[in-house]
């Protein structure tokens, strides 16, 4: 495994499942501000395909994620090229987007992308250990890959994200 980095690439499950459930603006504006001010640092980023699955449904977030700070990377020749080698060192590589649902189709540019940029992946997913299973996940190739992962709740620690509360009257 690589060092920590103090880049950091958001799987598009981060946003959304904060946004839905656990830090919704309602309940903890300052984690959007907090995540905008990290962009303008360029601490976080997400690749293109993260942007488009999240834009795809016109909803709150998205139009959150529009107005955001948080820099959105193009796919470069260097990420095609980190693309094709996760691809080619494992062929069970190739189970981490779900062509019949069209789903996770941007597992393999947030990987491309982190080992382009050095960075750590952040990802609400959690690693396939059954040897028999044909599913892999995004912490499965990171491993493979030499690729840093941690989960959200690991991220806010790294990058100093501490929540208070208040009663509001």
């Amino acid at each position: 495994m690589t060092e920590a980095s103090n880049t950091y690439c958001l799987d598009a499950n981060v946003l959304i499942q904060a946004w839905q459930k656990y830090y919704s603006p309602q309940l903890c504006p300052e984690y959007w501000d907090n995540l905008n001010e990290l962009g303008k640092a360029e601490r976080i980023f997400i690749p293109n395909a993260v942007r488009d699955e999240i834009i795809r449904t016109e909803d709150d977030l998205s139009d959150w994620l529009k107005r955001s700070s948080i820099p959105i990377k193009q796919i470069t020749e260097s990420v095609t090229i980190a693309l094709q080698n996760i691809y080619t060192s494992d062929p069970k590589h190739k189970f981490l987007v779900d062509n019949t649902k069209a789903r996770s189709l941007a597992d393999p540019w947030i990987i491309a992308h982190s080992l382009v940029e050095g960075a750590t992946v952040v990802t609400k997913e959690e690693k396939v250990t059954q040897l028999n299973s044909k599913r892999i996940k995004i912490p499965n190739v990171c491993d493979n890959m030499n690729v840093r992962w941690i989960n959200d709740f690991e991220f806010l620690k790294e990058v100093g994200i501490r929540f208070s509360s208040r009663i509001e009257k």
